[in-house]
């Protein structure tokens, strides 16, 4: 049985050991050692990476898992049974991971002390960390509850890991999914959480640094809430400022302000947008009007959205009595098109229209609309093929 020194010092990065068995594995080579400080895969924590030292060769960790009771380090190269070994925990992801799982430990405890949520999923991503509250909350509960795991940070409590008896632990009240057998390990972090768990984490709350809640959505009969903490916490809050400072200069308006800013600037542009299509229906319903009787017409007008493409043709459509073809855009970008003929079937004409012009687009049999890779001029010398100019 390998010794769990992860479990004696979550701090501990350096670490001396022997080889007890290599097998060639799926993803590399399965080591076992006789002690271990990297962590196994589990409990909703990512396994620790890192490498092993002998004699100047260097193995990479690269996955750790426990299996059937044994430890398995997958490595990118196998070493000889019996080899004496330095292990070399990374830090940096280790502690990235401790700050994630402790900061959980908060946030789950806290509202399982508030409101009586339990924790029914848990996962620690690459980017963020997911947890699933059996509960739904309110807004107002979210932001108490993300104030109340910043401020256990701030009391900065000692974590307590401990090994209590049987007796003993009859007369805890701690978090856990399942019924637990053997040794059970106790984390708590005073004033928000006691938890059966066998992971990583800090000495003391105030290591977890910051805890930021992202989101809450609905998740079943309760929610899932996202979250960062710590590095994490404080990338996350950079790139939000950054952003913000851009927005800020881009509106010329202070940090603070840029909600409203943003805000005053989408009711201007509603207006604008209000506005245009005013002076695009006077538009169309002038070309309607100078193209009624008139048959088979093909149109260009510049700069119009997709929307504003279909209302041109569906206003022209119904004054020229015939097939109406629309297009708007460039000879650098292609054009957009909508055609429409009253009661007809363009299936054909869509067909040949999009393999002689290198579009692609469709609709209903009256009424298609897509784009073209062609210049004004194959437009209309297609249609003219076609006998509609």
């Amino acid at each position: 049985m390998t010794e769990k020194l992860y479990e004696q010092d979550a701090f501990l990065v350096k670490f001396e050991a022997q080889v007890l068995s290599c097998e060639k594995g799926k993803k590399g080579f399965d080591i076992v050692l006789d002690r271990t400080a990297f962590y196994p895969e589990g409990g909703g924590q990512p396994y620790d990476t890192g490498v092993l030292e002998t004699d100047g060769k260097r193995v990479k960790v690269l996955e750790v898992h426990n299996r059937d009771g044994e430890i398995v380090h997958t490595c990118n190269h196998p070493l000889d049974t019996g080899t004496a070994v330095t292990g070399i925990i990374d830090w940096d992801r280790r502690f990235d991971l401790m700050q994630q799982h402790s900061g959980e430990h908060i946030v789950s405890g806290l509202t399982h002390c508030l409101w009586g949520c339990e924790n029914v999923g848990f996962h620690m991503g690459a980017e963020v960390v997911t947890i699933d509250l059996s509960l739904p909350l309110t807004e107002d509960q979210l932001t108490l509850l993300e104030q109340e795991a910043n401020r256990c940070l701030w009391l900065d409590q000692p974590v307590r890991i401990t090994y209590p008896s049987r007796e003993e632990l009859e007369h805890i009240h701690y978090r856990s999914k399942k019924e637990l057998t053997g040794q059970v390990r106790i984390v708590e972090f005073p004033g928000a959480d006691c938890c059966a768990c066998c992971g990583t984490h800090v000495r003391s709350a105030g290591q977890v640094g910051l805890v930021k809640l992202l989101s809450m959505q609905k998740f079943r009969e309760g929610v899932r809430i996202e979250l960062v903490c710590g590095g994490r916490a404080f990338r996350y809050l950079s790139q939000v400022m950054a952003q913000n400072s851009q927005v800020s200069h881009l509106l010329s308006a202070n940090p603070l302000q840029t909600g409203a800013a943003a805000a005053r600037l989408l009711a201007e542009n509603e207006a604008l947008k209000a506005r245009l299509m005013s002076l695009e229906e006077s538009r169309f319903s002038a070309l309607a009007g100078q193209y009624a009787g008139a048959g088979d017409v093909v149109l260009f007008e510049e700069g119009l959205s997709p929307d504003a493409l279909r209302r041109l043709c569906d206003a022209v459509l119904h004054s020229c009595g015939g097939l109406c073809a629309c297009f708007s855009g460039t000879e650098e970008d292609g054009y957009k098109y909508a055609v429409g003929r009253a009661g007809g079937d363009l299936r054909t004409l869509v067909k040949e229209l999009n393999t002689a012009l290198n579009g692609r687009g469709g609709g209903k049999p009256d009424f298609v609309q897509g784009s073209v890779q062609a210049t004004r001029t194959e437009i209309a010398n297609f249609f003219q093929r076609e006998g509609t100019l």
